[in-house]
């Protein structure tokens, strides 16, 4: 999965929130759904977009199904950063000199 796919799935509120929660520690779809106000088969969808993007995982003991984070998941995001880190310093300096001469 790349940056673009992730970030579109993370635009979501509602998945950015259970993805949040679960960053809290492992739960079940039962404790996980506890104070949203959406329907299970809601939350199933949500819960499958962001394991599709690979950010959640799933284990299953018995009848429950433990989800969370999948630190991996984060792995092209955290690169795409690393590309662009560089890139901001140069043009906040830029705006920083543009701003005095503006001001002078």
């Amino acid at each position: 999965m790349n940056e673009a796919e992730i970030f579109k799935v993370l635009a979501d509120p509602t998945r950015r929130a259970v993805f949040e929660r679960l960053a809290q520690g492992e739960m079940t779809g039962t404790a996980l759904r506890e104070g949203f106000t959406i329907s299970q088969p809601a939350l199933s969808q949500h819960i499958a977009a962001l394991r599709g993007a690979g950010l959640i995982r799933e284990r299953r003991e018995g009848r429950y199904v433990n989800y969370s984070v999948d630190p991996e998941g984060l792995l092209p995001l955290t690169d795409w950063l690393t590309r662009h880190r560089a890139f901001w310093p140069t043009r906040i300096d830029r705006l920083r000199t543009l701003l005095k001469e503006m001001d002078q």
